[in-house]
């Protein structure tokens, strides 16, 4: 029985998306900065993909569909930062946020990669975006060029 999988390969021809929210910019900032850097050094040049800047983590399943459906990006990475604070706004936020990254997904058939942090404390942002937890930008980068790989093989 074959086992099929996605390699950790760039293709040339691959072009990907990187929305970014601009809210908790020290943080998203190292996180995008971990994307970029990841997909250079799989091999490919700045001009495979593109960085998009939105208000917040609110906004990035609305321009993840637009990007979706106009059909250039064989994958899609979202990155942002949610820290709890004293109201329930994180919920709807960072619960939003990930249903409609996995709707945009499942929708358009384009790989949506979730970066977007939900935190408890900026500490624990800082330790995802390149502290002592990695960066969870460039984890999300590998992904996805797995996933473009693997879609590209399906």
């Amino acid at each position: 029985m074959p086992e099929i999988s996605g390699e950790l390969r760039a293709d040339p021809q691959a072009r990907f998306a990187i929305v970014a929210s601009r809210w908790n910019p020290g943080i998203v900032d190292a996180l995008v900065e971990g994307a970029q850097r990841a997909l250079l050094a799989h091999g490919l040049v700045a001009a495979a993909f593109d960085t998009i800047r939105v208000p917040g983590a609110w906004e990035i399943p609305q321009v993840a569909q637009c990007l979706a459906r106009g059909g250039k990006y064989h994958a899609i990475l979202a990155l942002g930062c949610v820290v709890r604070g004293d109201t329930r706004h994180y919920e709807h936020v960072a619960d939003e946020c990930a249903r409609g990254l996995m709707r945009v997904a499942l929708e358009s058939g384009v790989p949506v990669l979730n970066g977007v942090l939900a935190v408890e404390r900026m500490d624990d942002a800082r330790a995802r975006a390149g502290g002592t937890r990695g960066n969870k930008g460039e984890e999300v980068a590998l992904a996805a060029m797995e996933m473009a790989n693997l879609y590209s093989r399906l």
